[in-house]
């Protein structure tokens, strides 16, 4: 039992992977592209998700509002995301890993474990069966959800801010240190930390074995994990430092204003 409940979630990881390599495969190698990286990776949350929760004609709410967080979060960050691409025409952490065509594959396979670790504890709840003895909603879930709609709101408008401020030519080439940014360097990333953190506090009220809430963790933890110390806060903070690492004010706000909250 226990092996089989492991090997079901296995063919969402497959299907992650083969969806990522297929635009690597078909755009990205042969282009040395990262045009449509951002944009595959939504369109894989979007379709995995999807898939675990459609299988079945029977549905519980909480499968259903979890899954509409989702849809609705990278359907958001994944228009974002390619209509900066298209505007900016490349994206600088890219820079380095297009030299070499193994590491640029490298990070497409890192996305596709990134959207199975996330979506973790939304596709152990859609794998199971609905019966009358699941648990119902409750006090657990809505605080969830609250936590996502706080989440959501933080890392929209921290994109929107951003947005803004990249527009304005007067600031073409100057950092951001206004609205949430004036009190994180990454608030886009406390946004996205909390709100798999909170799907995670709502489908934990629906695991029923140790091993699911061990496995679910791994969602916020890899979620972290990778913002704080692989592709997101690193590269950024790095980049930042070769353009603006010369200026006084930009290093009073780097020792000055928290990473994240």
């Amino acid at each position: 039992l226990g092996l089989g409940w492991i090997l079901g979630l296995v063919k969402y990881a497959l299907l992650a992977t083969g969806l990522q390599w297929a635009v690597l495969l078909v755009h990205g190698l042969p282009y040395n592209s990262e045009k449509f990286f951002d944009a595959s990776g939504s369109l894989t949350y979007l379709l995995v998700t999807m898939w675990a929760l459609l299988k079945d004609p029977m549905r519980h709410p909480r499968q259903t509002t979890n899954s509409i967080f989702v849809v609705i979060w990278c359907t958001r960050l994944g228009c974002f995301l390619f209509a900066r691409i298209l505007k900016d025409g490349r994206d600088e952490r890219f820079n380095e890993l297009k030299k070499n065509p193994v590491r640029f594959s490298g990070i497409w396979t890192v996305q596709a474990v990134w959207v199975f670790l996330v979506l973790l504890p939304v596709l152990i709840i859609n794998d199971q069966v609905v019966t009358p003895d699941t648990h119902p909603v409750g006090l657990q879930d809505f605080i969830g959800w609250a936590l996502w709609v706080v989440g959501f709101l933080v890392e929209t408008i921290a994109d929107a801010q951003k947005g803004a401020f990249r527009a304005n030519v007067l600031d073409k080439d100057k950092f951001i240190t206004t609205g949430l940014w004036a009190y994180s360097r990454h608030p886009n990333y406390f946004g996205e930390i909390l709100m798999w953190s909170a799907l995670y506090v709502s489908c934990a009220s629906a695991f029923t074995l140790y091993r699911q809430l061990l496995l679910g963790l791994l969602s916020p933890a890899f979620t972290a994990l990778l913002l704080l110390k692989v592709t997101g806060v690193p590269m950024l903070e790095a980049a930042g430092q070769k353009k603006w690492g010369h200026l006084e004010a930009y290093q009073h706000y780097m020792q000055h204003t928290s990473c994240i909250v």
